[in-house]
């Protein structure tokens, strides 16, 4: 870049320069030769006005009188050196090896005095410029050159500078940043490129954080289903065949459950196009949550203020949504689930309320996030792997919606859930 940009301005002063002198010999050289047609003139004048017109010739200056028939007066077989009329012109005569300018003024007598100037003195200006400017318009692009070439180094240090700590970066030194000290356009690359490195970095830790929780919560069931084996093998009365079965089919459910959720969230991360945009009707849905809780726990199970409710998306992932919310509701609940569904304003609001022990308000941002769990919720038997309210807060971000956690009238939970609402009417 640094040679394109110095070439570019080399050629541009060169062309302008050259320019300029071509126009500056030639207006220097039509100036000059003016002025000694004027001198002509002038001169033409003075003698036509003397009552003896002096016809005498030297090197500096011509003059011939003519008489009315066009004769050169006093020189029998001289021819007429010009005939410039009431102009000038530039004529090279015989014996003469540079060109004179030929200017005429009338006679009392009748004809013409014709007075010619040598244009040598013009001659000599123009081929003096002419010479300088040889050598002086190389002598200015090289200059150009030279202080092109210092300044566009100096603008692009700090460019080289951050290509090169950018280039030293590798994944074990995502800490390390660019100098942004500037003000320009260099400054404003250097500090997105040092926002950029705090995304790469906030990655790389996440998914460092990532896999190694992944890697706990499925070494914590393999390390059952092996401990279980063990007991088994060495002691083969200590169990039976059926209760061996029945705890590696609970830690292989567990296990299948805990892989299904991170690959939901892989694809999550993947895949950034918008949901399918179809109709679903969330209080289908929250209804059909609710007998399955019903059926599965013990607790009460309050629906009196689900009403109807309709937004566009996918009908999977909001079901995931509201079973995952409705799960970890009924993990803290200790008699009571309320769930209600309400559209207004071109919202629909779900709300799930527990009555248990709630989240505090320093946690409600943090339990959103992948692997997160509570102390109370820390317990093998009681608490998942902290994927469920991650996975429901992603699917709420794809449907453009909101999520968020709040005391319950119980004293509890109350997760709310703001989606768009469908303009098209129920089916």
């Amino acid at each position: 870049m640094r040679i394109r940009v110095t070439l570019a301005a080399v050629l541009v002063v060169g062309v302008a320069l050259v320019a300029g002198a071509v126009v500056l010999v030639a207006l220097l050289g039509s100036v000059l030769t003016a002025q000694v047609c004027t001198e002509a003139r002038e001169r033409a004048s003075q003698l036509s006005s003397d009552s003896a017109v002096r016809t005498s010739s030297t090197s500096a200056e011509l003059v011939q009188l003519i008489d009315r028939s066009g004769s050169v007066v006093g020189a029998s077989d001289a021819g007429k050196l010009a005939a410039p009329g009431t102009g000038c012109v530039k004529v090279g005569p015989s014996g003469y090896s540079e060109d004179f300018v030929f200017a005429a003024a009338p006679v009392e007598s009748g004809g013409e005095v014709v007075v010619g100037r040598p244009l040598v003195d013009v001659l000599d200006s123009t081929r003096f410029v002419s010479r300088v400017l040889v050598v002086g318009v190389p002598v200015m692009m090289l200059i150009v050159g030279a202080v092109t070439w210092i300044v566009t180094g100096r603008v692009l240090a700090p460019v080289t500078a951050i290509r090169r700590e950018v280039d030293e970066i590798t994944a074990t030194e995502l800490h390390r940043r660019v100098p942004a000290v500037r003000l320009d356009e260099i400054g404003r690359l250097a500090r997105t490129m040092n926002r950029m490195l705090d995304r790469l970095q906030r990655s790389h830790e996440s998914r460092q954080r990532f896999v190694s929780d992944a890697s706990h919560e499925l070494r914590s069931p393999i390390a059952a289903i092996r401990q279980h084996a063990e007991v088994a093998q060495a002691h083969p009365d200590s169990t039976t065949v059926d209760a061996l079965a029945t705890t590696v089919l609970a830690e292989d459910v567990r296990m299948q459950h805990l892989v299904d959720d991170l690959l939901l969230l892989a694809r999550s991360d993947e895949d950034h196009t918008e949901p399918q945009g179809t109709p679903v009707d969330l209080d289908d849905l929250v209804l059909a949550e609710s007998e399955r809780l019903r059926m599965a726990t013990d607790l009460a199970v309050d629906t009196s203020a689900v009403s109807a409710g309709q937004v566009r998306g996918e009908a999977t992932a909001l079901a995931r949504m509201i079973h995952n919310l409705a799960d970890n509701a009924a993990r803290h609940a200790r008699s009571r689930i309320a769930l209600s569904l309400a559209e207004s304003d071109g919202t629909v609001v779900l709300t799930i309320s527990d009555d248990g022990p709630g989240i505090p308000p320093a946690d409600r941002a943090r339990v959103f996030e992948r692997f997160v769990r509570l102390n109370s919720a820390r317990s093998r038997d009681t608490g998942g792997a902290g994927l469920g309210l991650a996975i429901a807060a992603e699917v709420v971000r794809r449907h453009h919606g909101t999520i968020e956690i709040h005391t319950s009238p119980t004293g509890g939970a109350t997760l709310e859930v703001r989606l768009r609402a469908t303009t098209a009417g129920r089916s």
